[in-house]
């Protein structure tokens, strides 16, 4: 039915009220929007009024129409997960393996850096210059332990240099070549390496067996050595530098003194070779030779009486003539008395004025002399 067939299709609205209600509802509108958009001509207790009376309706309205996704959206996680569990645990799995590779290769490196930086660490007192080297292969059988180290002449590493890694002393290099050295192990049958005990300093010579733990032999002095002594290089010979540490000392089923290697208790995986010839690299010999003593002062009394000439040897006076000689001895010689004087001179004018008196009383008279 048409609308204006109706029974209100005799109302009949002006155009003008219609544009007037649709003014006054615009405005109505703006001046909501303005007063939403300029916060500062507003009081601020009023508008925090208004904004809280919109948070508390719009809170469980947004809680409700936002429902419904979020049901939905973990339905379709639960569906995932429970038909995607299989591909989901191969996958994990998979990781894991990964990150248990990675973690291995940390932990080696890290062991790694460690031994680095020990063995970089190493010094010794007074100083010798040192190259490291890495272990290339190793060498053993019944009595022969060996390795091959990957340091040679150019590295300035010559026959009887000592190997040390970051425990203690490995060895000595027997051989060597461009760009490789042979090193000598102290378990080795041939080797004989001069040491001493750190706590008595009793000496001893540590004699390789081809097993683990050397021996000590020859050792001197009277309880030279305990359990668990602390054994280092004596230097005795100039074949290695002193105080090198070596191991301690233990006592063998046989009976014998026997040394557990410090080296031994970690892989002889990297060295440092001492470049160390004998003992006059470790002082400046034209130094020692051309050194002037400072001049002696006469401030030191001390040194003034050792830095005075010797005193001349006195000679004595010459005899008069006609006097008899007299010994050294004699004349040295103090009179034992006071007795002595007297008798010492009456013999003098005895013999001075006897004979004159002799002669003149026994003298014969001239010839034709009356007597």
């Amino acid at each position: 039915m048409p609308l204006r067939e109706g029974p209100l299709g005799d109302l009949k609205v002006p155009l003008t009220w219609t544009a007037a209600v649709a003014l006054i509802v615009a405005a109505v509108i703006a001046v909501a929007f303005l007063l939403a958009d300029r916060r500062e001509t507003l009081q601020e207790q009023a508008y925090g009024v208004t904004r809280q009376t919109v948070d508390v309706v719009a809170k469980p309205v947004s809680g409700a129409i936002a429902a419904p996704g979020r049901w939905t959206g973990l339905g379709l996680d639960y569906v995932r997960s429970y038909f995607f569990v299989a591909s989901e645990n191969r996958r994990l799995k998979a990781e894991l393996a990964d990150m248990r590779q990675w973690r291995d290769r940390a932990l080696d490196l890290q062991d790694q850096n460690e031994r680095f930086k020990s063995l970089l660490g190493l010094r010794t007192d007074p100083p010798i210059p040192m190259a490291s080297a890495r272990i290339v292969a190793d060498t053993r059988g019944p009595f022969a332990n060996t390795r091959l180290a990957d340091a040679g002449v150019e590295r300035g590493v010559q026959v009887g240099n000592p190997a040390m890694n970051e425990r203690g002393l490995v060895g000595r290099v027997v051989g060597v070549s461009h760009g490789a050295s042979r090193i000598l192990l102290l378990t080795d049958i041939a080797s004989r390496t001069p040491v001493m005990i750190d706590r008595t300093n009793a000496r001893a010579i540590l004699t390789g067996d081809g097993g683990p733990n050397p021996k000590l032999e020859y050792l001197r002095g009277v309880d030279p050595i305990r359990q668990g002594d602390r054994v280092v290089t004596s230097g005795d010979g100039g074949v290695v530098p002193r105080g090198l540490p070596v191991g301690a000392a233990v006592k063998g089923l046989d009976g014998r003194w026997r040394v557990v290697l410090f080296a031994d208790q970690t892989s002889i995986d990297y060295v440092r070779i001492l470049l160390f010839k004998d003992f006059a690299q470790l002082a400046n010999e034209k130094e020692l030779e051309t050194r002037v003593l400072p001049p002696v002062t006469t401030e030191d009394p001390q040194a003034s009486i050792l830095s005075a000439p010797p005193p001349a040897a006195s000679t004595p006076p010459a005899p008069a003539a006609g006097a008899a000689p007299t010994s050294p001895t004699a004349a040295a010689a103090p009179p034992s008395g006071a007795a002595a004087k007297p008798a010492a001179a009456k013999p003098a004018t005895t013999a001075a004025t006897k004979p004159a008196s002799k002669s003149a009383t026994t003298a014969p008279p001239p010839p034709g002399a009356p007597r």
